[in-house]
């Protein structure tokens, strides 16, 4: 099995599934999938210090999935849907290519049981 060589760019779905690997990243999407909101917001339910927190948004502004900006002192997130859709082009790819493989064997086993049957 080939290794992530950590000279090379990490690929953006990589970067992306590991941001979401996380409990507190995936719930701050899932909250911003409401609506956009400060981090200060997006901080309070969390029982980390803000510096802690902002790492992980620094996360999710890597992987593609959430956007910043800053007006005044205010900083306001929110969600980037072009990060989303890559992992759910992603997930679906896969579950378009395990439904083909289960029809397949869905079909085998059908064409397996006529044979054995008299």
């Amino acid at each position: 099995m080939k290794t992530h060589d950590r000279r090379t760019p990490e690929p953006e779905i990589d970067r992306i599934f590991r941001a979401l690997a996380n409990p507190t990243r995936r719930q701050v999407v899932e909250r911003l999938g409401r609506g956009p909101a400060s981090v200060s917001d997006l901080a309070d339910p969390f029982d980390m210090a803000l510096p802690s927190f902002v790492e992980h948004l620094t996360v999710l502004e890597e992987a593609g999935l959430v956007h910043s900006m800053k007006e005044g002192r205010v900083r306001t997130c929110r969600l980037a849907r072009e990060g989303l859709e890559v992992a759910g082009g992603w997930l679906e790819e896969q579950r378009r290519l395990w439904e083909a493989r289960l029809d397949r064997l869905d079909a085998y086993v059908t064409e397996l049981s006529r044979k054995d049957s008299p």
